[in-house]
């Protein structure tokens, strides 16, 4: 067997070529978060506000006037 010396100029590009891969999916998943995290806020207030619609509808009460 060879022995064969790894050196730190091999080491450094070869820790630089993983971190750029690692750093280039964190942003790729960073950026489909963000976007389900706004599509589902989104949903919840559309949601809340068609709750609320319908609750206020049921007790709002009907005044009617009766001229005598």
């Amino acid at each position: 067997m060879s022995e064969q010396r790894i050196t730190r100029d091999e080491l450094e590009n070869k820790f630089r070529v993983l971190q750029a891969d690692i750093q280039g999916r964190a942003e790729d998943k960073r950026q489909s978060v963000v976007a389900a995290g706004g599509a589902i806020a989104t949903a919840v207030i559309i949601i809340a506000y068609l709750l609320g619609r319908r609750s206020g509808r049921k007790r709002s009460g009907r005044v009617e006037f009766r001229r005598f």
